[in-house]
């Protein structure tokens, strides 16, 4: 590799706010926000919205919400009405 035209690659945690839920990893990405992480050192931290610990496809957590058929509904909203 060429020196001096890759960013550093260091460790960083990702945190999910509304899961309660960080990994330490490593990453090219920087925050100015940091954290103290379970081994007593401080790491830059950034948030993230969504992440395994919240995504329902992963917490199995999914909600059906459309239990009614795709032409069971056409038909309804707009097949003919009886006279």
């Amino acid at each position: 590799m060429k020196p001096g035209i890759h960013p550093d690659y260091a460790p960083i945690i990702f945190r999910d706010k509304g899961a309660d839920w960080a990994v330490l990893t490593r990453s090219t990405m920087t925050s100015t926000e940091t954290m103290e992480w379970e081994d007593g050192q401080t790491y830059p931290v950034i948030d993230v919205q969504i992440s395994a610990a919240s995504h329902p496809y992963w917490t199995g957590q999914q909600r059906v919400i459309d239990d009614e058929g795709r032409v069971a509904k056409f038909r309804r909203r707009y097949g003919k009405t009886s006279s």
